[in-house]
């Protein structure tokens, strides 16, 4: 067969939109050529499938025409997590892995030259956006993000560690299948910073329990060293936890920038920028947040007369 298609996902902020890695070998001038709005991470994963598909003793096409479109052509690609899929793409185009049990699997993962299974950020945003999807697919992930995965409910979410693996487990008729992750919510066993830690205060300890009861914001003003950090850091021990979705959904956040930790389960972000931090350093940078904060500025100014 010399066009396959593997199921993968990209990560589009929290949300991970949904990838087909479509390859394709033909005769002609030996090439490899990855198309599909990908930038420069995604196209060097040409030079790690190659070394990594030699080191483990399979064929690598080299007299082909290989073709690599990630599909769809207008969603931007990063990372390095379609080497496992464009790797797959290839055993299959070239007959070396059964294509039939492609179809219902996705996965991700970035590709040593060895052959080697290294994680990805973003591994519960691919979980929750597959769930999402309702589709019946399992969910393939190297070792260490694939646990990750398994904390959303209702699907099947297996890892591997090699290159190898995967072939082995994708032979007509294997008897080696993937390590099926299973995997309960942490529980969570640190303690927060409570309000019995704070003598006096108690004006804004009883402001902090009202916002917290009523879901109010809050602003605190005050010179530097009237304690306004430190009961701002209690405050999360005032509210419910996390529900599971929320606590997914944080957990996702977390995931996207490969912070997540599973003692930060279904705990509350609390973060303490510096007090000298701009609006923009805050929100972010853009040409969009900058009008935003001038009309904000400007409505400001209007309020003051």
């Amino acid at each position: 067969m010399s066009l396959s298609i593997i199921h993968s996902r990209a990560l589009d902020g929290l949300s991970a939109a949904a990838v087909d890695v479509e390859v394709h070998l033909a005769n002609g001038l030996p090439s490899f050529t990855l198309v599909g709005l990908a930038d420069i991470e995604v196209k060097e994963s040409r030079e790690r499938v190659r070394a990594a598909l030699q080191s483990s003793g399979l064929d690598f096409p080299a007299n082909k025409r290989i073709t690599v479109n990630l599909s769809p052509a207008d969603l931007p690609k990063e990372g390095s997590r379609f080497d496992l899929p464009i790797a797959l793409g290839l055993l299959a185009a070239s007959g070396q892995v059964d294509a039939d049990l492609l179809g219902n699997i996705e996965c991700a993962g970035e590709l040593g030259l060895s052959g080697e299974l290294r994680p990805v950020r973003g591994a519960l945003a691919m979980a929750l956006a597959l769930r999402a999807a309702k589709l019946d697919r399992e969910l393939i992930l190297p070792r260490g993000c694939a646990d990750e995965a398994a904390l959303v409910q209702g699907l099947v979410v297996r890892e591997a560690s090699h290159l190898l693996d995967l072939v082995n487990a994708l032979q007509p008729r294997s008897d080696a299948p993937l390590t099926r992750v299973q995997r309960d919510p942490p529980p969570t066993h640190e303690a927060l910073a409570d309000l019995h830690d704070i003598k006096g205060q108690t004006g804004p300890k009883r402001a902090l329990e009202v916002a917290a009861a009523g879901g109010l914001s809050l602003l605190l003003v005050g010179p530097p060293g009237t304690g306004k950090s430190m009961l701002a850091q209690r405050l999360p021990s005032l509210l419910p936890p996390l529900e599971e979705a929320q606590a997914l959904e944080s957990a996702a956040l977390l995931s996207a920038n490969g912070q997540f930790r599973p003692s930060q389960w279904a705990r509350r972000a609390f973060r303490a920028p510096h007090h000298s931090a701009s609006a923009a350093a805050l929100i972010g940078g853009g040409c969009e947040v900058a009008e935003s904060l001038r009309q904000m500025r400007n409505r400001c100014d209007l309020n003051s007369h």
